[in-house]
């Protein structure tokens, strides 16, 4: 093994060291029937904090900090109220059971975490993810619900629950990525015990729950933070809003909120992992960088439980530093989302050439994301950039990124939220299914895909301030122009009315009798299924690779040992030659693809 890089987490176990520290921020309660109740509120002069409707002053306790002893127990509302203004809920607020303005309530940890013993999750390198979205996951739109067919995915071969955000935001009903109060649970998914019933529930299906936060922005409805202290940076806004002040003035007390977070939902909820939304958008210039800190204290909390976590990264410039082991000078990430085989596939399929796809040339670089990993390391051009991206992925195994057909990202940020079933005919589909599982990434699978679903999932929110609702659909037009099904303002469905809302109840075509030939099905049963074998280095043929428990439905290419599934998968997917007739790539897989695009360089 490369001595550089983290141990594959068949191996990992946590350091035999103590903690590195308690977290700074969020209330801690006592088994006296007291509170600590602290903030960092270095913009304030006076300090106050309400519980349950007595008011009581707080204390300068460090520079910046304040803090106040005050009678409490689980479940009393709080809020702080800074130099006598209105009182607004607690950063590190646990629950917003009345949303993101309303007061704060306390939580006991002890009574929403999950009742699991003995337990240790499936590792990275044999994983299957699937990612859902926990609102329209149901008809009722809850973790309860969801949690009720959490067998079904174990027996589909699913090895990780992937979470779309359930952090609290401003409006009833959205994708969760509009957050605003990291710590707290959406009242409407259940709040915090619910989280706790989700992680046992999934835990007693033999899954592991991975969590999508979002650290790089706030929401633009119930961000209270600056009447605090300078938590966000005093630069000019990005794409998403304003940045964190990672590295100005102040940024320890923001760098630990980030890490305090990271230890609430792995260590108090029981969360196996966390997916950390582009983190390409963490402005941060310390010699160390925020993401060495979200490592040590996801470390902190598998010492605490006594088996790892697992921290995905979402980043978009191919930077093998990420997953490099800090002793190396790198992040230490277990793994990364990699869009590439997504975008590449998507070309094969549908010849589109709009935005990023202008970089991709369809089966050629899903050969090159086979063989490679990145298919932009550092030596190639890309056209929608007008830059040279990304660095060789170098020793690093395939499995340690993430590659889908769809998720959420790939398909709610098309104009009209088409899903690939009604953008490709279904042999095409069946064959980059086959592609997905048969490659050296760790597979995932979006909501629905299980069954074939057509309908859409288009991006929704349903905020209530009207100038925040003209900004959003301001952003989304700008967004998406030059995307298909951008013609006019009219075009895009508006992201408030409740007809873009996806139908809820992703299993209503679950039990259907006859599959639809673009499915994934169950080979055999979660008791006889055979464990899915280790994935092998970038390059390895599939059919050296077979993985039992997942398979295009009905029809070949099958994934077997006695056939070549990625090849037959190549020949089914594309649409015309790259080259020659029959021309191969280096490598081993045929190159027929859109467009007539020169071939991957090996």
């Amino acid at each position: 093994m490369d001595p550089t890089l983290p141990s594959p987490a068949d191996d990992a176990a946590p350091v035999a060291r103590a903690p590195r520290r308690d977290p700074w921020h969020g209330p801690v309660l006592r088994p006296d029937g007291h509170a600590v109740l602290r903030v960092w509120a270095p913009r304030a002069e006076r300090v106050t904090v309400e519980v349950d409707g007595a008011a009581h002053d707080a204390e300068p306790t460090a520079p910046g900090w304040w803090a106040a002893t005050v009678p409490a127990t689980h479940g009393s509302r709080y809020g702080f109220r800074l130099d006598g203004g209105p009182l607004r809920p607690d950063p590190a607020s646990r629950a917003q059971p009345d949303g993101v303005h309303a007061l704060s309530q306390l939580i006991d940890p002890a009574r929403v975490a999950p009742r699991t013993t003995g337990w240790h999750p499936p590792t990275l390198q044999r994983a299957v993810v699937y990612e859902l979205h926990v609102g329209t996951f149901t008809a009722q739109g809850t973790l309860d619900a969801a949690a009720i067919h959490l067998p079904r995915l174990a027996e589909l071969g699913v090895t990780h629950v992937e979470l779309m955000p359930v952090n609290v935001f401003d409006a009833e009903f959205g994708w969760g990525y509009d957050g605003v109060l990291w710590f707290a649970t959406h009242p409407a998914y259940g709040g915090p015990h619910a989280v706790g019933r989700f992680v046992e529930a999934a835990h007693d299906a033999g899954l592991a729950v991975v969590l999508d936060v979002v650290h790089n922005h706030l929401g633009p409805s119930g961000n209270y933070l600056p009447e605090f202290g300078p938590y966000l940076a005093d630069r000019p806004a990005g794409h998403w809003g304003e940045w964190l002040n990672l590295d100005g003035p102040g940024s320890d007390a923001v760098r630990a909120l980030l890490a305090d977070n990271v230890a609430w939902w792995l260590g108090a909820l029981g969360v196996d992992g966390l997916r950390l939304d582009a983190v390409h958008a963490l402005v941060d210039t310390s010699a160390r960088h925020i993401l060495s800190e979200l490592r040590d204290a996801a470390d902190d909390a598998a010492l605490r439980r006594g088996y790892a976590a697992t921290l995905i990264a979402e980043s978009d410039r191919n930077d093998p530093g990420v997953l490099a082991a800090r002793s190396a000078g790198g992040h230490g990430m277990d793994a990364m989302w990699a869009d590439e085989l997504h975008h590449a596939l998507h070309v094969a399929l549908t010849d589109e050439a709009h935005a990023y796809y202008a970089d991709f040339r369809g089966l050629a670089d899903v050969a090159a994301a086979y063989r490679r990993g990145f298919v932009y390391g550092g030596e190639r051009f890309s056209p929608s950039r007008g830059r040279t991206v990304g660095a060789p992925l170098g020793g690093l195994p395939g499995w340690r990124l993430v590659g889908c057909l769809q998720n959420h990202d790939q398909i709610g940020n098309r104009a009209q939220g088409e899903r690939i079933t009604t953008l490709a005919d279904a042999d095409r589909v069946r064959a980059a299914i086959a592609l997905v599982v048969a490659a050296p990434h760790t597979p995932m699978l979006f909501m629905g895909d299980e069954h074939g679903e057509t309908r859409p999932f288009r991006y929704f929110v349903g905020f209530s301030d009207p100038a925040v609702a003209a900004a959003v659909r301001r952003g989304r037009r700008e967004e998406l122009a030059g995307h298909p099904g951008f013609d006019a303002a009219t075009a895009i469905p508006d992201p408030m009315w409740r007809s873009s809302w996806p139908t809820r109840a992703a299993w209503s075509c679950a039990a259907a009798p006859t599959a639809p030939a673009t499915s994934w099905s169950p080979r055999t049963s979660p008791t006889s299924r055979p464990a899915c074998p280790p994935r092998r280095g970038l390059g390895a043929c599939a059919c050296q690779r077979p993985r039992p428990a997942l398979a295009a439905t009905a029809r070949p290419p099958r994934l077997t040992a006695s056939s070549c599934a990625c090849r037959r998968a190549a020949q089914h997917c594309g649409r015309a030659p790259h080259g020659r007739p029959g021309e191969r790539e280096p490598g081993g897989v045929s190159a027929p693809g859109p467009r007539g695009s020169p071939r991957a360089p090996p």
